[in-house]
């Protein structure tokens, strides 16, 4: 192109030019079929969107599924899973490179489902779900089954027609989809909802049984979903699985605590053949009255047998004996040996033991010395100290004596009064206290005698006499005990 021609080029902004590419990948691709294998997968955005590559032997593409889009699809993506997707090829203007903008998702043949399910397996294995030790014991006579299939096929009709020929029990069927979207959903919310019956009208399952007929992996594929084998692996109930033909293997059979071969297995393995039962009881009771006669035959002879074999007591005491024997010998001079270390080591226990008696008796006896010396001081001490507080309580106990003679009633009764008590004891302090011909206890100081009262004279009377025994009283400011 000669300068001519680039100077009329019409000039474009990035912004225009990235989206007239955008425009002109989009028109002429649309909606385009790739397969290719996941690369560079690390899960969801904090958008929720998905980013990674598709790629094979020769080239890479990038690949976006928007949040709405992924919450769609069956199989999600995961790293290096070869799939198949359907979507439309478009630009990112901000790395200026293209992408598709995928729409569906699917594994690219049956290999890359077989190896879809068999990573999964490994990692619901690996978090313990298949464990053996998580798996119930089945009931042996279930009183409710709750069976998860679909209400329309065949599978119903055959499972309650085998619970019917067998042992007749409680049905209670969960209808859901057991193909397509959604399916896996409503399998796992059944499984759920049997485990949160209440006690109430409805009955709560004593197992499940999960059904569903024989078809290709990509028709059971529901029962490879995480949701499902969660759901069952969380069951509180015993769960039976019977998903497919006996050559279908799906995630929810690891999971479960029995897998049966087919539905009708299922009902087989749910409970007993109710004839059988009766016949098995009878068998049982006719071989408990034989083994009960045999056993005590049996003991019969093993007991003579035991008698027989019983060794003679001397030969069961010989051995011993040789043993005592053959210690007995040995024991003078293993006794000589043990003497002989004894005696040294007492030698030289005795010699340390003397040169530490001489060093520590002078050390003794000086300080014995000191401890007589110390301990006559304190004797001295101790008996003037002891002489000192015997003349303290003797002054002390002088003072209390006197103090209690001046506030004793008997110095009121030396001075010629006298204490008037009643029969029990009580002292009487005036003359309403007084009946007549009440017997009467008067302490005198020098004794008591006994009186009979016979009446009270008026207080008028009472009252000159009163005041001439006050005026008697020497001590003007003693006061009466009256």
């Amino acid at each position: 192109m000669t300068d001519a021609a680039r100077i009329n080029v019409v000039e474009l902004t990035v912004s225009e030019l990235s989206n007239a590419l955008k425009r002109a990948i989009e028109d002429g691709f649309g909606y385009v079929r790739v397969r290719g294998e996941i690369s560079g997968f690390k899960g969801a955005a904090p958008s929720g969107h998905c980013y990674f590559r598709l790629k094979d032997d020769k080239a890479v593409l990038d690949a976006v599924i928007w949040k709405g889009s992924i919450a769609r699809m069956r199989v999600k993506p995961q790293e290096g899973l070869e799939v198949v997707v359907t979507g439309k090829i478009t630009t990112f203007a901000g790395s200026s490179k293209y992408q598709i903008v995928i729409e569906t998702l699917e594994p690219a043949g049956v290999g890359a489902l077989m190896a879809l399910l068999e990573e999964r397996k490994k990692k619901l294995a690996a978090e313990g779900l298949f464990e053996q030790e998580r798996k119930k014991p089945l009931p042996f006579l279930p009183e409710v089954i709750g069976v998860i299939t679909s209400p329309t096929g065949a599978v119903i009709r055959d499972i309650l027609h085998r619970l019917a020929d067998r042992f007749p029990r409680e049905v209670l069927v969960w209808p859901v989809k057991v193909q397509g979207e959604g399916s896996a959903e409503q399998v796992a919310a059944a499984i759920k909802g049997f485990n949160a019956f209440p006690l109430g009208k409805i009955p709560r399952p004593d197992v499940i049984i999960v059904a569903r007929g024989g078809g290709s992996l990509e028709d059971l594929w529901s029962f490879n979903e995480e949701i499902v084998v969660r759901a069952a692996a969380a069951s509180t109930i015993p769960l039976i699985s019977a998903v497919g033909h006996e050559t279908d293997v799906t995630l929810i059979d690891f999971a479960s605590d029995r897998r049966a071969p087919t539905p009708t297995a299922a009902a087989e393995i749910a409970v007993p053949v109710r004839a059988d039962l009766m016949m098995q009881v009878s068998a049982l009771n006719n071989r408990q009255v034989s083994c009960w006669q045999r056993g005590i035959e049996h003991r019969r002879r093993e007991l003579r047998s035991l008698a027989r074999a019983l060794p003679n007591k001397e030969d069961l005491f010989a051995l011993a004996r040789q043993r005592l024997d053959a210690v007995t010998e040995r024991l003078p001079h293993a006794l000589r040996v043990t003497t002989a270390r004894r005696r040294d080591r007492v030698v030289g226990l005795a010699a340390r033991l003397g040169a530490s008696l001489r060093a520590n008796t002078q050390a003794h006896r000086t300080k014995i010395v000191h401890d007589r010396h110390r301990l006559a001081v304190l004797h001295e001490r101790g008996k003037i100290a002891f002489e000192n507080l015997l003349d303290r309580r003797d002054a002390r106990l002088e003072r209390a004596g006197q103090l209690l003679a001046a506030f004793s009633y008997r110095g009121v009764l030396a001075r010629g009064f006298a204490l008037l008590r009643d029969s029990e004891g009580q002292p009487l302090r005036s003359a309403a206290a007084i009946s007549p011909g009440q017997k009467l206890d008067i302490e005198l100081t020098d004794g008591r005698v006994g009186a009979l009262a016979e009446g009270s004279r008026p207080i008028e009377l009472m009252a000159p006499v009163i005041r001439r025994r006050r005026r008697t009283i020497s001590d003007p400011g003693q006061g009466s005990l009256f």
